[in-house]
C-alpha cells in the first residue's frame, strides 16, 4: 500500500492524541501507508502552534484533550485555512459528529479503528479539502461559495449515479471539463444538471 503513496508526494500529517500509545500507533499506520509524520502534540494548544508552524497536508485531532480540546483546535486550524482535519473520537454519538463538522473537520473516525478504517477517511479529508479550495479560488462572495458548492455536490451526484463514478473521481471530472472548455465549475455543474434531467448526458472521457 505504501507503493500507491508514491504519486501522492507523500502527504505531511500532524497528529494531535494525548494518549500516548495510540500516538504511537496512529503514527505507524501512517507512515507504513506511506504518509509523513511531520509532528506529534498531546494537547490541542500545542497541535494549534504545529499546525501554524509546520503547515502539514492533513491534522488528526483527538476529540478529548488536555488545554484545548480537538474541536476548538478544528475550528483554528480549519478557520485559519491552514489544512484539513480529521477528528478521533471514542464515541459516535450524533451530536459529536455534527459538532465536528461545524468545526471544520473534513471527515472523523471512532475509536477504536484499524488501517483499513484510517486510509480512505485520509483520502476523504484530502479529496474535500481541495475541492472545497478549488470552489473558493472560482468565486470571493461566501453566498456564491455555498451556492456553486451545492450545485457542484448535485452535479457530482448525478455523475456517481450515472456512470459509478466515486466523489472524488466526479469531481475531478468537473474540475478537469472546466479546463478543458475555459468553463467555470458552476457552468459544468449546472450543464451535466440540465443534460440529467433531459437523460442526455454525455460520456465522460475516462
Amino acid at each position: 500500500m505504501a507503493e500507491m503513496q508514491a504519486d501522492a508526494e507523500r502527504k505531511r500529517v500532524l497528529i494531535a492524541e494525548d494518549e500516548a500509545l495510540i500516538r504511537l500507533d496512529l503514527a505507524e499506520m501512517l507512515v507504513e501507508e506511506g504518509y509523513e509524520v511531520v509532528g506529534e502534540a498531546g494537547d490541542g494548544e500545542t497541535a494549534v502552534k504545529l499546525a501554524e508552524e509546520l503547515k502539514p497536508d492533513l491534522v488528526i485531532l483527538d476529540i478529548k484533550m488536555p488545554i484545548m480540546d480537538g474541536l476548538a483546535a478544528a475550528e483554528r486550524i480549519a478557520g485559519a485555512r491552514i489544512a484539513p482535519v480529521i477528528i478521533l473520537t471514542a464515541f459516535s454519538q450524533r451530536d459529536l459528529v455534527e459538532r465536528a463538522r461545524a468545526a471544520g473537520a473534513m471527515a472523523y473516525l471512532v475509536k477504536p479503528f484499524q488501517k483499513s478504517d484510517l486510509v480512505p477517511a485520509v483520502e476523504i479529508a484530502l479529496s474535500r479539502y481541495s475541492e472545497i479550495a478549488a470552489l473558493e479560488a472560482e468565486v470571493a462572495g461566501l453566498t456564491d461559495r455555498l451556492e456553486i458548492r451545492k450545485t457542484v455536490e448535485r452535479a457530482k451526484g448525478a455523475l456517481m449515479t450515472t456512470y459509478g463514478m466515486t466523489e472524488p473521481q466526479a469531481f475531478k471530472w468537473i474540475q478537469r471539463t472546466a479546463m478543458d472548455h475555459r468553463m467555470t465549475m458552476k457552468e459544468v455543474a449546472e450543464r451535466i444538471l440540465a443534460e440529467t434531467a433531459g437523460g442526455e448526458v454525455a460520456q465522460p472521457a475516462s
